[in-house]
């Protein structure tokens, strides 16, 4: 009963699930995206203003190509194909609209990289493509088990995001940049979206 009644309370804390998506291999294929530099893997969490709690985790691989693994996202680009949580043709615009969608009055985003063997990038673009789409709230059970099993002994599988950042934060050579945003976009997942979305309704 208490795991029950502990994981009801996580659900409104977490991103809602996304339908799953699968876009056309042609389409992954023409957008794929190399970024330039060494090989590295960046945990982007979602954390609460108020509360310091964490809202969303996501993984973004960087090595023969760049891509954001986001379980549960909500997150859509028409340029950014996604096939089973995982986005591909990650740019830097792309990248930008991705973290400014989350960063919003609520909550600010935090990214923190770290320097990985091109071996080690192509294990973690194997293993977020053979993931498949993630269940409602498990964003962090999903990402804090993918780095266990690139290796990342010292971090805890967690369902909580915030817990997973603290863990990622005391291996050796991360970097951390911060994103806060204190307006509230129509297509971001607050307040301002869901009125929009109800406005929209009643015109329909």
């Amino acid at each position: 009963m208490r795991l029950v009644l502990a994981l009801t309370a996580l659900l409104p804390l977490l991103a809602a699930c996304a339908e799953h998506v699968y876009a056309p291999m042609e389409e992954v294929a023409t957008r794929a995206w190399v970024e330039p530099g060494p090989p590295t893997l960046t945990l982007l969490t979602a954390i609460n203003n108020r509360t310091g709690g964490g809202g969303h985790s996501a993984l973004m691989v960087s090595g023969s190509q760049r891509v954001i693994f986001d379980p549960a996202g909500t997150w859509h680009h028409p340029t950014a194909p996604e096939r089973g949580d995982v986005i591909y043709g990650v740019t830097p615009p792309i990248y930008g609209l991705y973290m400014d969608y989350h960063a919003r009055p609520a909550y600010h985003m935090v990214a923190q990289e770290i320097e990985v063997t091109p071996d080690m990038a192509e294990r973690a673009l194997a293993l977020v493509q053979a993931h498949g789409p993630a269940n409602k709230a498990t964003c962090g059970i999903s990402v804090s088990g993918l780095l266990r099993e690139l290796g990342f002994t010292e971090i805890r599988r967690a369902w909580y995001p915030d817990r997973i950042m603290r863990d990622f934060a005391d291996l050796p050579g991360v970097t951390r940049t911060e994103l806060y945003d204190d307006t509230e976009d129509i297509d971001s997942p607050g307040p301002l979206a869901q009125v929009t979305a109800n406005t929209l309704a009643r015109d329909d």
